[in-house]
């Protein structure tokens, strides 16, 4: 360990210590290379207790957004095989005569498209095939465009998008587009059972998206009662979620969405992240711009394409990164923030809900990480 980092190490150790989250994988890059990495804790903590490792793989739950359907999303539009500012549903049909069919592949990445933050479409669709459909009948609030309002119907819309340009499925063009060409070995969708025991264990059960859904009474606004009882539902897992998407929508997907579904460790979001700075391997430089402009003025939440900008008030990036720098979040713990100037990537990996939810300040967390980072960082360049 380089001292420089210690108390990175020592911060992450109290944080285990104190239940936020069971083990920890970081990695902290500068000018395209690691300058630290490490793993703490568990990796699983029931039925048995496994020791979290550099090679253990996380479940990045909404990561996926930006570095599966974003990138991929960018990297079609030079192609030439879409237009940002054209309208979603010049590709999605089911989207016509709608309300939703003058939203553009522009609104759906910077969250401003209005459509509502979420909605368990297992319980609307008999498959994977049907979710554009539903979303088609969710709720849409036109009034509050161009102000972001982070929903993850607009990410499941835009891996439709990719897959019906592309004539294959979002986990088959990542890999041809994305995993291949960076030689990743630890990324893909829907992990095979024989990964298991490298893997990150998340929540025991469905307790918390149950409880929202009963919560948001969503079973009783279905338009067919009948439809619950068809539908192979998240809801219904009892067991360790263990290997496979933590999130509901995702799981009903095939553990294929553009929402979430990707799994990867800390090393391989670097190399990904790094593709969204000058010097990408995939993205031509003045694509790149897309990433620090926000394209939402105005409100609360500054959004580029793809990521949220540190100039977002109160946002996990913390005080030490620069109001152009970049990032997300993934609800099972995970984070990447980017300083696009310095070639900067911070990448911190949990599995903060396992083995179940609980609200333990995990903002504050990633907001400490990455100061500690920034200092480490500045105190080398000494």
């Amino acid at each position: 360990m380089n001292q420089s980092f210690a108390k990175i190490h020592a911060f992450l150790k109290s944080e285990i210590a104190r239940g936020t989250f069971p083990g920890a994988q970081f990695v902290i890059g500068e000018r395209g290379k690691i300058i630290e990495d490490a793993a703490l804790g568990f990796a699983v903590l029931t039925p048995e207790r496994i020791a979290a490792t550099t090679e253990t793989i996380y479940d990045l739950a909404s990561l996926t957004k930006p570095l599966v359907t974003t990138l991929l999303t960018v990297k079609f539009s030079e192609r030439g095989l879409l237009d940002l500012h054209a309208e979603a549903s010049r590709y999605l049909e089911e989207l016509l005569g709608t309300d939703k069919q003058a939203m553009t592949l522009q609104e759906l990445l910077t969250h401003t498209s209005g459509l509502e933050k979420w909605r368990p479409l297992y319980l609307e669709a008999r498959s994977r095939n049907d979710v554009v459909a539903a979303i088609s009948h969710a709720a849409r609030d036109t009034k509050s465009a161009p102000v972001a309002v982070y929903s993850d119907l607009n990410f499941i819309l835009l891996g439709f998008v990719l897959e019906r340009v592309a004539g294959a499925r979002l986990d088959v063009i990542a890999h041809r587009e994305i995993f291949e060409p960076l030689n990743l070995r630890r990324t893909r969708f829907h992990p095979p059972p024989e990964l298991k025991s490298q893997i990150a264990a998340t929540e025991l059960g469905q307790m918390h998206e149950r409880a929202t859904v009963k919560a948001e009474k969503f079973l009783c606004r279905l338009p067919d009662k009948t439809l619950i009882e068809k539908s192979p539902q998240p809801l219904k897992r009892k067991q360790l979620i263990w290997g496979e998407a933590h999130d509901g929508n995702a799981y009903f997907m095939d553990g294929v969405a553009g929402h979430a579904g990707l799994f990867s460790t800390a090393r391989e979001v670097w190399v990904i992240a790094n593709q969204f700075l000058p010097g990408s391997q995939l993205l031509k430089s003045e694509s790149l711009k897309y990433f620090s402009t926000n394209y939402s003025p105005g409100g609360s939440n500054d959004r580029s394409l793809g990521w949220m900008l540190a100039s977002t008030s109160d946002c996990s990036a913390g005080k030490r990164l620069p109001p152009e720098a970049f990032g997300h979040n993934g609800f099972t713990g995970t984070s990447v923030w980017l300083d696009g100037e310095r070639k900067r990537v911070f990448v911190l990996l949990t599995n903060r809900v396992h083995p179940q939810v609980r609200d333990l300040g995990m903002k504050q967390a990633r907001q400490q990480f990455n100061s500690l980072a920034v200092e480490a960082l500045e105190r080398m360049a000494q």
